[in-house]
């Protein structure tokens, strides 16, 4: 059974569904949603992009207490990207129910309106396990009351030095509690280290072989020297408007980066240790086609989730096959067509027939394109505006359109992605009329030139280059 009406959900969640336009369920939601609904603790292993997230919220909305404002759902993520996003969808699938309040809590962002929120109360966190704990800390979040704990994306949590934390955390939360852990991969090693935390728990894995039908794979063979160049002949060849180039190491995704970037390429590196507000802004700016190749390692790539994406590259093979999986899974979404492209040199042909063996396929080969000519490389299609306001200064998405369609006499069409953030808004415009339009907002602005007016107020603006 794939209907949502199948389950034992109300008939307000059920209305909400179809007005959300889940009309169905994903292969991940069929095969754990029954368990999960019947409380028992969970082991689910499904790719980012198959419909987990509603998996585990209508969960824990299914148990939850609206009328009691205490902390009865926890959401453990790898990244501030992620539980944003997590954190967004619980909301809407929480529509059906009066007065759930859902709070993000994260890292790179201030602690005093997190406590403020928090004293207020709240049915269900979703955060990272860095920030639960420093809340823990200080006192300023109870788990004593949690019904539902979800470590989602766990493997990469492990990856990235959470495992005392998140043990911590459970710790925290009563043992009669239902927990429910997702993971794209799960080895041995993270088997082990979470078993702690479940009771009994059932195991489900959603086979990601008819996902792949979308996804055109080739793979190439390259020396031992020559990697950057074959990444740049093959991104000529292509031409794609966003790229996802993936590297093994930090240091490979700088040389690459630099590399890309000297042979025209508008091009962003993305690892670990970069500043949370660095990090908003790469991502801002290749989400919103300001930039049209993200250089990343896995870790630092989890929680991305870039619409309409052209093209996955592998520079270097991942090491794992459920690693290559949920690499190439983010390109085809949505019933489109996607591209992968796999560099492989002689001593990695061991990690490419375990990928052949696990996807049960036969690798493509195909010879690396004659070296590309010095045709100049198309920039990205967009530019981004940086305006200094958001959130705190009550800025919104539809303000900062009205000024541009405004003022700024651009069209709809030629403002694409606006983001708020707590102190920075960004907005993604046409690059043929963004300096144009930054003018016209800025014209007899104060206190200066590169101040421009939204609803009266003044803001300091500029465009930023990839």
């Amino acid at each position: 059974m794939t209907s949502f009406s199948s389950l034992p959900l109300s008939p307000a969640v059920l209305a909400n569904l179809t007005a959300l336009g889940y009309h169905s369920m994903t292969g991940i939601q069929a095969a754990a949603l029954p368990h999960v609904l019947a409380g028992r603790d969970l082991i689910a292993q499904a790719a980012t992009g198959s419909g987990k997230t509603a998996s585990f919220g209508l969960g824990i909305l299914h148990r939850i207490n609206p009328a009691w404002f205490a902390v009865q759902g926890l959401v453990m993520c790898p990244t501030r990207e992620l539980s944003d996003q997590v954190a967004g969808e619980l909301r809407r699938l929480a529509r059906a129910l009066p007065n759930v309040k859902i709070l993000s809590l994260t890292g790179g962002v201030p602690m005093r309106p997190q406590i403020a929120s928090l004293e207020h109360g709240a049915h269900i966190v979703v955060g990272t396990p860095g920030r639960i704990r420093d809340h823990l800390g200080r006192g300023t979040l109870r788990l004593e009351h949690v019904r539902t704990l979800v470590l989602d994306e766990a493997d990469r949590m492990t990856d990235m030095g959470f495992y005392d934390d998140m043990a911590a955390i459970a710790c925290e939360c009563p043992r009669a509690r239902q927990t429910l852990l997702f993971s794209a991969t799960y080895p041995e090693d993270i088997r082990a280290a979470s078993a702690p935390f479940l009771a009994d728990p059932v195991e489900v894995k959603v086979d990601a072989a008819p996902e792949q039908r979308r996804i055109a794979q080739r793979f190439y063979e390259i020396g031992f020297d020559g990697r950057a160049q074959a990444v740049c002949d093959l991104l000529k060849q292509e031409r794609p408007v966003s790229a996802l180039v993936f590297c093994n190491t930090k240091a490979r995704c700088r040389e690459l980066t630099d590399e890309l970037r000297q042979h025209g390429f508008s091009a962003r590196v993305l690892y670990g240790e970069l500043e949370q507000r660095e990090r908003d802004e790469i991502l801002v700016l290749f989400s919103n086609r300001s930039c049209s190749v993200l250089v990343a390692t896995d870790v630092a790539a989890r929680g991305l989730d870039i619409q309409d994406l052209d093209l996955v590259l592998n520079a270097d093979i991942a090491k794992d096959p459920e690693v290559h999986v949920h690499r190439i899974g983010r390109t085809g979404r949505a019933g489109k067509e996607g591209l992968a492209l796999s560099l492989c040199a002689p001593n990695e042909k061991k990690w490419a027939d375990a990928i052949a063996r696990y996807q049960d396929i036969a690798l493509e080969w195909a010879p690396l394109p004659a070296a590309a000519d010095d045709t100049p490389i198309d920039p990205a299609p967009m530019l981004t505006l940086c305006i200094m306001g958001g959130k705190r200064q009550k800025l919104r998405p539809g303000d900062v359109l009205g000024a541009l369609t405004g003022d700024g006499g651009l069209t709809r069409e030629q403002v694409g992605k606006i983001s708020v953030f707590e102190f920075a808004t960004y907005v993604a415009l046409d690059r043929r009329i963004a300096h144009a339009a930054l003018a016209r907002l800025c014209a007899g602005a104060t206190p200066g030139p590169d101040f421009g007016v939204i609803k009266g107020r003044g803001f300091k603006m500029r465009l930023m280059e990839a």
